[in-house]
């Protein structure tokens, strides 16, 4: 052996005494040298491994009953010691997405999808006297060259592994093999899709941040008060909804979906790779903001803000086309096959997708998929719910579309179902997910908006958290009337699990109870995360607290934003010139205050909201890998 400081008696004692120890009987299995070992960075989608580490050390730190709900302790955790923006802040621009192409990419790893190896990071244990012995690790890859490095026993290494073939890596001191391990990696697929409750909406990754002395007025301040004295952007803005302005807009993972780091289903696919970190996950999410399962899943849908390069193929193209890798999915016409004997109108004709070869698309492990609610038109039901009687918004017709109550909902819940075939039936045909393991596609319920702890009452007529436009006011008659679409809705989403084998998961639904849309409410509350006010600036003074000190993930009662929150956190603007070609000079201000409220994601679940989801769908995916793991019924 040779050292680095030269052969000399000292080493030769030690090698003896080691080749002594190596060759007497072990009292156990333990005291035998071994090699431990761990991917260098197991969540794939994030480029930077230091992102990935600080996950699974919070995770570490969790106690073992804040185990039993790892996400959403892990999520208090983080927003503890991250107060004001948020842990994503700082991973945003660390992603394998490229907003540019709207594809998975990264810039330190082109093979995103189709990865020919893995770093990991190995260690020797059981070694005496590691310090003062070197060990030589040799990686010999099924079918091609090998590697040699020599270290120091105690010190860690990083090897690179072949996948999917793996390696048999040995480590040697004095040309002895002293521990042997054979490596395969597992890289598991997991992919999202669907609308806002999966993209994460309401929880930008990079919320807006407000000035401590500037307020902001949307009208006049002499003959309109009431549209004077909001929080105002940081910034050297002159007017609202100038460029400086929506330069300072809330910043996404992808601005035109708001989809966001704190989704559940990337919180799901993050879970699994730090809670077993031997195993990979590669993550892709297509959710988008306003996506139903025709205009979104099926035909293109530009999502929820304008950017300049919106998405450009549905979501079941877009992942058939990730399945392909560099390899561009060809495209196939589909005019018969999904319409459902003309049960959904509009999938007839010209309907065209993009479809990988089965023998390039890399097969889906799991499928997360949040659909259904802009199909029964969720938006118009809150709408309902919470736009005053004599509100100008309800006399447009709400946010988004029409406003409309149970019996318009009815009418549409009536046909879900069929559209839920049409999806049934593209996930095998199209995305190659076999029909004997249709467990994988996980269909995720809502969680309720208004319940109370006792899961039957609803929240009370009320402004409170609401009180950002005069528009708003929950009625609990119309808040029973969605609840009752909902309820239905959920029926659908159960039924239709059971009728192509899904995997529904709804275990989350009770734990939202008590945690409603005015959960918190506190009469004298003063900058407290659960206060429902927003804070306005009333005679030079900001009452009831400085907009400065909001911290939009801070954890809270409620797990729901409310217009305020929503207002606080992603709030949400266009552009003067483009209001101009819309509206009337004089509503263009008025305008933008609900644009901040509605489109920045009320009635959306708060990252608590969401990380207690990702828990309940946790349980079930690991339920379906370990019952496909290799050796047991295959991949």
């Amino acid at each position: 052996m040779s050292s680095r400081t030269g052969v000399s008696r000292m080493w030769a004692v030690l090698l003896a005494g080691l080749a002594l120890w190596l060759a007497a009987p072990m009292p156990s299995a333990a005291a035998e040298p071994r090699i431990e070992w761990r991917l260098e960075n197991p969540f794939r989608f994030f480029t930077d491994p230091k992102n990935t580490e600080m996950h699974r050390a919070t995770l570490e730190s969790l106690g073992e009953e804040e185990r039993r709900a790892p996400v959403l302790y892990a999520e208090r955790a983080l927003s503890e010691r991250h107060p004001n923006d948020g842990w994503a802040a700082t991973m945003l621009d660390q992603t394998c997405w490229d907003p540019v192409n709207n594809r998975h990419r990264c810039r330190s790893e082109p093979g995103y999808m189709h990865p020919t190896m893995h770093r990991l990071i190995a260690s020797l244990g059981n070694v005496p006297d590691a310090a003062q012995i070197d060990c030589t690790w040799l990686t010999a890859p099924r079918g091609g060259r090998g590697t040699a490095l020599t270290v120091p026993c105690d010190v860690t290494v990083k090897l690179e592994i072949p996948y999917p073939d793996g390696a048999d890596v040995s480590v040697q001191v004095g040309g002895q093999t002293i521990a042997r391990s054979a490596i395969k990696i597992e890289d598991i697929l997991v992919v999202g899709v669907g609308d806002s409750f999966g993209s994460g909406e309401g929880n930008p990754d990079v919320p807006v941040r407000f000035s401590r002395e500037r307020a902001a007025d949307y009208g006049n301040p002499d003959k309109e008060p009431h549209l004077a004295g909001y929080p105002a952007r940081i910034g050297d803005w002159k007017a609202i909804g100038d460029r400086s302005f929506i330069a300072a807009n809330p910043r996404w993972v992808d601005q035109a979906c708001h989809r966001s780091l704190y989704s559940h289903q990337l919180r799901v696919a993050l879970q699994l790779a730090i809670e077993k970190p031997q195993r990979a996950i590669t993550f892709v999410s297509f959710a988008c903001s306003g996506a139903e399962i025709v205009r979104g899943l099926f035909l293109r849908y530009r999502g929820h803000e304008w950017v300049p390069s919106p998405p450009d193929l549905s979501q079941i193209s877009a992942v058939a086309q990730e399945q392909c890798g560099h390899e561009e999915a060809p495209s196939f016409d589909l005019p018969e096959a999904y319409h459902m004997q003309g049960k959904v109108p509009d999938l007839e004709g010209g309907l065209v997708l993009r479809k990988c070869d089965a023998d390039r698309a890399r097969k889906i492990d799991l499928l997360l998929v949040s659909i259904g609610g802009n199909d029964i038109g969720f938006a118009r039901l809150v709408a309902n719910a919470v736009l005053a009687d004599e509100s100008v918004l309800r006399r447009l017709g709400g946010w988004i579309g029409q406003v409309h109550g149970y019996s318009e909902a009815q009418r549409q819940l009536d046909v879900l179902d069929e559209r839920y075939k049409a999806l049934n039936r593209a996930l095998h045909n199209v995305l190659h997910i076999p029909w004997k393991q249709s467990d994988r596609v996980m269909l995720v319920s809502y969680p309720a908006l208004t319940l109370l702890d006792d899961g039957r009452s609803v929240c009370p007529d009320s402004r409170a958290g609401m009180t950002v436009a005069s528009d708003f006011a929950l009625s609990e008659r119309k808040a029973r009337d969605s609840m009752t679409a909902a309820d239905r809705l959920d029926r659908v989403m159960r039924s239709a699990s059971r009728a192509h084998g899904w995997t529904y998961v709804g275990a989350h639904r009770a734990r939202f109870n008590g945690r409603s849309i005015c959960a918190g409410w506190i009469e004298n509350a003063v900058s407290t995360p659960d206060d429902l006010r927003l804070p306005r600036r009333v005679d030079g003074e900001w009452q009831p607290f400085n907009p400065a000190n909001y911290q939009p993930y801070a954890s809270r009662q409620r797990w729901f934003r409310t217009p305020n929150d929503a207002f606080l956190t992603a709030h949400f603007h266009v552009s003067q010139s483009i209001l101009q070609k819309a509206l009337p000079t004089k509503t263009l201000n008025w305008f933008q205050v609900l644009l901040a409220s509605l489109y920045s994601g009320a009635f959306h679940p708060t990252a608590e909201g969401q990380a207690a989801i990702a828990d309940a769908v946790v349980v079930e995916a690991r339920r379906i890998l370990d019952r496909y793991a290799e050796g047991s019924e295959g991949r």
